[in-house]
């Protein structure tokens, strides 16, 4: 059965379990954009605890972003996100023993300054696939569907900063924590993949199957 997902950016470390789980995913590229999602965050783990990163979207007209669609989004790059990212990331994750090993391709995407949200969410999004060690296509829907009743698994609000409901990690038998630069009071989830692909490198498939 086909798995259907939102776009979003450096996902959570489920986005990545579902897709192993179910051999590849289709990416929603015919939806409206969606504010407060994974569409333009992610988290990760710093010595104060969790931290959001959004990527500022340039507006539509009278505010109207929301009822654009999701691959006419446009990035804003009126101030210097990228680079305030990427300095987040060192911050968190430089004593981490993988760091070094795959921060300068992520850099080479977000200094690429792609225009379009979509697009940027999708390059990073194959890559961080490819250092997981998780052979998967994905593809793009051509509609948009509001529901796919028994034709297909459909976590494009499952997947959510604002859900409520379980981990499908806890949900599926495999969650487990791993090592984290900084968990003092024990294991933190609910981050993005880099958290897990810097802290347990080539290891990290061994916590998404």
């Amino acid at each position: 059965m086909r798995l259907l997902l939102s776009s979003a950016y450096f996902p959570p470390v489920e986005y990545f379990a579902a897709i192993a789980k179910y051999g590849g995913a289709l990416v929603e590229a015919c939806e409206n954009y969606q504010k407060q999602s994974w569409r333009n965050r992610c988290t990760i783990l710093t010595a104060n605890g969790k931290m959001n990163l959004n990527i500022p979207v340039l507006r539509g007209g009278d505010d109207c972003t929301h009822s654009l669609p999701i691959t006419s989004i446009e990035i804003d790059y009126q101030e210097n996100w990228p680079i305030r990212h990427l300095r987040a990331m060192e911050a968190a994750y430089r004593n981490s023993p993988f760091f070094e090993y795959y921060i300068d391709d992520i850099s080479a995407i977000l200094l690429k300054k792609e225009k379009s949200l979509f697009q940027l969410n999708l390059s990073l999004t194959k890559l961080l696939l490819k250092f997981c060690g998780i052979k998967a296509e994905l593809g793009l829907t051509e509609d948009f569907v509001a529901d796919y009743k028994d034709t297909a698994v459909d976590l494009r609000n499952r997947i959510h900063p604002k859900s409520k409901l379980p981990s499908l990690m806890k949900e599926w038998g495999i969650e487990k924590p791993w090592w984290q630069v900084f968990a003092p009071q024990g294991f933190v989830s609910g981050l993005s993949v880099v958290d897990l692909l810097f802290n347990e490198g080539p290891n990290a498939i061994s916590f998404l199957v």
